[in-house]
């Protein structure tokens, strides 16, 4: 055990060449650890029922600095987790990382589980806006021909969001955080087995090699200090920046908020699904650009060419551009601006992943 540890954390060959983006790993696995220990104690003291979740969380929120400090860092570990996997991903996307197959389609695998997971975990306090948050997305799985229906009874646990989807909603989230990380140490597993891409875009990501301990370790550890001291600075300073006023309300089924719209790290999928009239269309085109994300293309090209450079920085400012127009009504001109962004958006990702040109 103490020859696997030193193997993998000590003596681990790390190419010299890597620059501060590639501590983004080591920082999503210490907010996972941040996540799974808050959410252990919150599920202890969670009530799953859609009559008393409400009530309990604002006694968790109200009752003691202890239950309030763990509410918080359970809900500002999520966006910090999806911060620095945007990061993560983007810089697996400008250095090639997706040519090392394996280690990209887990982590993918990962970041489509966690996507669930965060989804899950806002339905569970069922205020306003999470109730009609899984109301309007879940109802989405009904426009797909054939099973769509039998999926979302299956899902929902009848023929609407209730107490039962509630109850399998909680389960789920459980589970699923054990599974994630699981996930994340096979992820961790690969990446060690053919070692890690690098700025310099040598092929063998072990060439010109240091130990990972003290070089990479102290490094990792100074970003990971950094961003908890601003994490824990949000947390005193406006915990509520990441809530909308709908959370302070319970979940009424009679009456719908004026605006619905997920957290800030499903915006930009918000936005495409909005684009296209049709649910099924607006689906469609988010497994499209999905996998066009995740397909391992073996495009070798130089993240330093001028023209991959343009496309990059392109999708990563239509991304932005999306994920405002998320959180603006579905009405003219946000509507048509999504509709092109999202075309481009998917355009640039085929000529990215599998122009030779650039």
């Amino acid at each position: 055990m103490i020859k696997l540890f030193r193997a993998n954390l000590i003596d681990l060959p790390t190419n010299v060449s890597l620059n501060y983006y590639w501590c983004s790993g080591f920082m999503i696995s210490g907010f996972l650890a941040i996540q799974i220990v808050s959410g252990v104690i919150l599920s202890l003291l969670f009530v799953a029922d859609s009559g008393l979740s409400f009530p309990c969380i604002m006694e968790l929120t109200n009752d003691s600095f202890f239950s309030w400090l763990v509410r918080y860092f359970h809900i500002w570990g999520v966006s910090f987790i999806f911060l620095i996997f945007i990061v993560h991903m983007c810089r697996a996307l400008y250095y090639s990382s997706y040519s090392k197959v394996m280690v990209w389609n887990v982590g993918f695998i990962i970041y489509i589980l966690m996507m669930v997971e965060a989804f899950l975990g806002y339905i569970l306090p069922w205020h306003q806006m999470s109730y009609w948050a899984a109301t309007v997305l879940t109802s989405i799985i009904q426009s797909v021909p054939v099973i769509g229906m039998q999926c979302y009874n299956f899902i929902v646990g009848g023929f609407s969001v209730s107490n039962v989807t509630l109850v399998r909603v909680f389960a789920a989230h459980v589970v699923l955080a054990f599974i994630i990380i699981f996930l994340s140490l096979l992820h961790l597993f690969y990446l060690h087995k053919v070692g890690s891409n690098n700025s310099l875009f040598f092929n063998n990501g072990y060439s010109d090699y240091v130990f990972f301990h003290s070089y990479y370790s102290n490094k990792d550890a100074f970003c990971l200090m950094v961003l908890f001291s601003i994490y824990i600075f949000l947390i005193f300073y406006n915990p509520d920046l990441v809530l909308d006023l709908e959370s302070y309300l319970h979940a009424d089924p009679m009456v719908t908020p004026v605006s619905i719209k997920p957290e800030w790290y499903f915006l930009f999928y918000y936005a495409m699904l909005r684009s296209v009239s049709s649910k099924l269309g607006g689906l469609m085109l988010v497994i499209v650009f999905l996998f066009l994300l995740w397909l391992p293309t073996n495009n070798y090209s130089c993240n330093y060419f001028i023209g991959r450079q343009i496309l990059f920085w392109i999708f990563c400012n239509l991304i932005i551009v999306l994920s405002y127009l998320g959180a603006c009504p579905p009405e003219t001109p946000y509507v048509l601006i999504s509709q092109v962004s999202s075309f481009f958006s998917v355009l640039i990702l085929i000529f990215y992943k599998g122009g030779w040109l650039f």
